[in-house]
């Protein structure tokens, strides 16, 4: 996965291919399958990139359908649902060998003005008093769900105080390096970061970590709603809880905050959480 922050721009910077026909490249990695992350990002990429106009994401609705190569590039196609007056949609299918390992629909918004309300942030810690998640991997090596190696792109930070508290997760992330203006970037940088830790917040509650062998974990779908502009090389505190767990599968659900308080956006995300037997 990418290692620094110009491997991560790489990494959403698509080939077009033909009309509505982009290419991801396969970055290096010791993952067994394609991260989600990985392909929430480039086809909110690919889907932006299909516009006529210049129009900020506000809603993706993705569907998992097989596991991808790591191996091979992901070909992306897209098709103009519609393009209204304030508002576009996209669908994105992503297909390695000849197969579609991955649904989405986009749907993209002209910036206007309307009535504010939100959530308040919760009580947390600062980001610079936590420790990176390589120096918490190096004092437990079941402490976190992904090796730092593979997301060095990415300045992670677990607040521990939050899982002991109410059963949450609550973690600070950021890019190693600042990112172009550009909100399509930011917001595919966000769908990208928030795939690492949400089904994780579905095993605190049973006091697992989702990198222990025992535990199985694979993401089925995953929803985002941008609510404003937000930069990911600043701070952003991703608040997560999981509302259910049953049949296999667990709900996390995700409330980002920035430094100033703002609510920036929400993540769902349902995924299998089975226990090896």
């Amino acid at each position: 996965m990418p290692s620094t922050v110009a491997d991560l721009l790489a990494l959403l910077e698509l080939e077009p291919i033909d009309e509505g026909i982009y290419r991801g490249i396969a970055p290096e990695t010791a993952m067994q399958r394609v991260f989600g992350g990985q392909v929430l990002a480039q086809a909110l990429m690919a889907a932006g990139a299909d516009l006529a106009r210049e129009r900020s994401p506000h809603s993706l609705h993705g569907y998992f359908l097989r596991p991808g190569d790591t191996t091979t590039p992901i070909v992306y196609v897209v098709e103009n649902t519609r393009d209204g007056r304030s508002f576009s949609t996209r669908r994105v299918i992503a297909r390695q060998h000849g197969r579609a390992i991955f649904h989405m629909t986009a749907s993209f918004q002209d910036f206007e003005e309307g009535l504010e309300h939100q959530d308040v942030m919760p009580e947390t810690q600062d980001p610079h008093l936590l420790p990176t998640m390589r120096e918490r991997l190096a004092g437990n090596a079941s402490a976190g769900p992904v090796s730092p190696n593979e997301w060095a792109a990415l300045d992670v930070r677990y607040v521990e105080a939050a899982a002991d508290d109410d059963g949450g997760l609550q973690v600070w992330l950021r890019t190693a390096e600042r990112l172009p203006d550009d909100n399509l970037i930011h917001a595919a940088t966000l769908a990208y970061a928030s795939d690492l830790t949400l089904l994780a917040a579905a095993a605190v509650p049973h006091d697992l970590r989702v990198n222990e062998p025992q535990v199985l974990t694979a993401s089925l779908d995953h929803a985002m709603w941008f609510h404003r502009p937000m930069r990911v090389d600043d701070w952003l505190l991703h608040d997560q809880e999981s509302p259910s767990a049953s049949g296999g599968r667990a709900l996390g659900r995700g409330r980002v905050f920035d430094t100033g308080g703002r609510l920036v956006a929400t993540t769902v995300q349902e995924g299998l959480l089975r226990l090896r037997t």
